[in-house]
């Protein structure tokens, strides 16, 4: 079973304590967040058990949330995630078109990675970015007004940069 470190758990408490006794169920988010962070970037049923045993919760209460929200990821993610809005107005000025897009150019479909680690390709609900459509969360940078042009330069940029890290 995954554990904090000592200065995580720490950390933990802290976020706890900002609650109400009995409302420690409060502090789910921000250590789902910390527990994501810390696990390799995805929620395993064991980090959510762990989670929950952690907030005194069942471990339904944990994964009903962390499933909820698409900001948690339930599988192995790659080192790039792209999440593409695909609600009406990003859909009504092409983020649909733009999914496909990506798709061809990666050699994947939405929900998958691509073989060399690099991308996975999610489509997500409301980024709350309806001006700036069709919009991308990239980590906790927004992509907007996407167009095929800047998909391209943006994924030889991450490459450029995945190589970088790499040596």
């Amino acid at each position: 079973m995954p554990k904090f470190s000592l200065a995580l758990l720490d950390k933990v408490q802290q976020i706890i304590r900002r609650y109400p006794e009995g409302k420690q169920k409060s502090a789910l988010l921000p250590i789902l967040h910390l527990a994501q962070q810390e696990f390799g970037g995805w929620l395993s049923p064991e980090t959510m058990d762990y989670v929950a045993s952690l907030l005194g919760l069942v471990p339904i209460e944990v994964y009903e949330v962390a499933t909820f929200y698409t900001m948690f990821n339930m599988t192995p993610t790659g080192k790039f995630v792209f999440q593409i809005c695909h609600t009406g107005p990003c859909c009504l000025v092409g983020s649909e078109k733009i999914i496909s897009y990506i798709e061809t150019k990666l050699g994947i479909k939405a929900g998958e990675t691509t073989p060399d680690g690099l991308f996975t390709l999610k489509r997500v609900e409301c980024l709350a970015s309806c001006g700036t459509a069709p919009v991308m969360q990239l980590g906790k940078k927004y992509v907007e007004h996407l167009t095929e042009e800047k998909i391209d330069s943006l994924i030889e940029e991450l490459r450029t940069h995945a190589d970088f890290i790499r040596k």
